[in-house]
């Protein structure tokens, strides 16, 4: 069974646990597309201020949940800066990511609009991206199967991640360790 490190990111308040708990908590065992999968799902919650774990979880993610509230512009805009932190520590463009707007069912408190959503993951290379809602349930498993085909389909495509191609060399000639000389 395959194991997926997901990691939920995003300002204070977004409802990053909110749509972890309507998931589910910790480890839980999916099946996405047939495959039975092994989720960890890596909630940030409480860590906004600490950016060395912030880098940690992004360093041992797979794949990554940037979520802002509709109803919170300043959520929205704090996400150019996390997924940039995300490409700089994986050094790598190719990194599976969804954007979510996260709030949905608060239509009456909305300020940032689908389009500002829809537009944003077009730049960040054509990023996934959908609305949700943890209280009222709302796209909250796609949110979580979407990352696991992205992860797949970059895995089919290359290397797992962590997977190094070894190359054998010929060693080089040492002269042979001599006894040590007792003084």
């Amino acid at each position: 069974m395959r194991e997926y490190k997901l990691v939920v990111l995003g300002s204070g308040g977004v409802g990053k646990s909110a749509l972890t708990v309507q998931f589910v908590q910790g480890i839980f065992q999916v099946e996405v597309d047939g495959q039975q999968c092994m989720l960890e799902i890596l909630d940030t919650a409480g860590t906004e201020q600490f950016t060395a774990m912030r880098d940690l979880y992004m360093k041992n993610g797979q794949g990554f949940a940037l979520v802002y509230s509709i109803t919170a512009q300043s959520t929205f805009n704090d996400l150019q800066d996390l997924r940039e932190q995300i490409l700089r520590v994986k050094d790598t463009e190719d990194v599976p990511m969804i954007l979510v707007g996260n709030k949905c069912d608060l239509e009456d408190e909305r300020v940032v609009g689908k389009e500002q959503g829809q537009n944003l993951a077009r730049q960040w290379n054509h990023c996934a991206f959908l609305e949700s809602s943890a209280k009222s349930k709302i796209n909250v498993l796609d949110i979580f199967y979407d990352l696991v085909r992205q992860i797949n389909r970059k895995n089919a495509s290359g290397k797992e991640e962590g997977e190094k191609e070894i190359q054998l060399r010929p060693a080089l000639k040492t002269p042979p360790l001599q006894p040590l000389q007792q003084l």
